[in-house]
């Protein structure tokens, strides 16, 4: 990535530290992806993306702001991408999945807040990541404590526009989410200049549809007997996606969803007969963590699916294209939003409901529930979980974890007997 050292420069990054980073990843990635057999060819697009990490899509980006574009930096599944898009903005995900940045961002919190955030913000202030330094504008939202304590640091030198997501799910609840979503795309219209139209967020609701069935296509792939891809690659697909332009998003992952037909017709799997499988959930694993993908598929089992945001929550359900006026285009995406089922809802038996539906849709032997270190969220409704998992017959593993390889094989001992206790 060295023909990037200019544009770096010029977004004031450390180059120094950011060298360190982009030796580490490469070795990281090649042990972690390229040492597997029988990939599907279709990978080889998210393996350079990844190979470019901080070079190609963040050219992308200057060049987009010199035609005067703007740049909206997002860290959850709930920001409404639609309506930056609507506005000829574009939306980015940010850096947050590597212990790299976890240093830097202990300087302004504390050790116990959870990695994710921690690394988010390590990475603004270690000036490492480009995306970072790319946004016209971060937009967060309430989902954590620790979320809407960082959104106050971050938004020293960058303006922050957080959308106050509602606790409940009732009716008014989401219609107050509308009310979010509308006073948001203000926002956005302010910093871009431009109109959001009905018919514009119509079409940009279209463009997130696509890139959303095109990612639900992959996964339908996985519920094969014999499995034609790997839960690392489709882990990988996912992350990429938060970062990537959503119309070659979506041609990159039909591309590979018809490769993986292909296979499927043809009975080509990536894992022996009888190899348990497994569906991961709990916190999101964001770009680069691969950590318990890896350990799980070097275990003996795969991963089939991931119910987390970094997952299904990320692409099921669709919004209506078809609304007359925006109030109505901004209800049909708050009614899909609110859909997803994090755990800063209460009560939110409807993550239980998608476990035990998804766990049968794709056959899994196991459930095995990750929660990131600090998250209490998760951590606590991880005795829900359980509770339901063993109701339904299902074997469930509870992890807690952070972004360090220093219980890499106390896991994988964990791991490993679980898999073997699945018979």
């Amino acid at each position: 990535m060295s023909n990037y050292v200019e544009m770096w420069k010029d977004l004031g990054m450390d180059l120094e530290n950011h060298d360190n980073l982009c030796a580490v990843l490469p070795v990281a990635f090649g042990d972690v992806y390229l040492s597997q057999e029988n990939r599907p060819e279709g990978m080889g697009f998210w393996d350079f993306v990844v190979s470019e990490i901080h070079g190609i899509r963040p050219a992308e980006l200057v060049e987009a702001r010199k035609n005067g574009q703007k740049v909206f930096g997002t860290f959850c599944v709930y920001v409404p991408d639609e309506v930056v898009i609507a506005a000829n903005g574009i939306v980015t995900g940010l850096c947050g999945g590597s212990q790299f940045w976890v240093p830097d961002g202990e300087k302004v919190l504390p050790k116990s807040t959870c990695p994710l955030i921690k690394a988010s913000v390590g990475a603004r202030l270690g000036k490492t990541c480009p995306f970072f330094r790319l946004a016209d504008m971060y937009v967060g939202e309430t989902t954590c404590d620790g979320k809407k304590k960082a959104w106050e640091i971050l938004g020293e030198d960058v303006p922050m526009h957080i959308m106050d997501i509602p606790q409940m799910k009732r009716a008014e609840d989401i219609e107050r989410w509308a009310g979010e979503i509308k006073k948001f795309a203000k926002v956005v219209e302010e910093l871009t200049g431009n109109e959001i139209t009905i018919e514009k967020l119509n079409e940009a609701i279209k463009t997130v549809n696509e890139k959303r069935k095109a990612m639900a296509r992959v996964y339908e792939a996985r519920k094969a007997e014999k499995l034609p891809i790997s839960g690392k690659d489709a882990l990988l697909m996912s992350q990429i996606a938060f970062f990537d332009d959503p119309t070659r998003c979506a041609q990159m992952c039909n591309k590979l969803a018809d490769e993986l037909d292909k296979r499927i017709e043809d009975g080509v799997s990536v894992f022996p007969a009888g190899t348990k499988r497994i569906l991961l959930t709990g916190t999101p694993l964001a770009i680069p963590n691969w950590k318990l993908h890896h350990i799980v598929e070097t275990s003996g089992a795969a991963v089939v699916c991931e119910e987390m945001c970094t997952g299904t929550r990320y692409f099921e359900n669709l919004v209506d294209d078809s609304c007359q006026t925006l109030d109505e285009a901004y209800m049909a995406l708050a009614q899909r939003y609110m859909k997803t089922n994090c755990a800063c809802f209460t009560p939110n038996t409807g993550r239980i409901d998608d476990l035990v539906r998804l766990a049968k849709e794709y056959k899994v032997d196991g459930v095995i529930d990750v929660n990131l270190k600090f998250c209490c969220l998760y951590d606590t409704e991880g005795y829900n979980v359980e509770k339901a998992m063993k109701a339904a017959g299902i074997p469930v593993l509870g992890i807690e974890t952070d972004y360090t390889d220093t219980d890499a094989e106390q896991l994988k001992t964990r791991v490993q007997a679980f898999v073997e206790m699945l018979g």
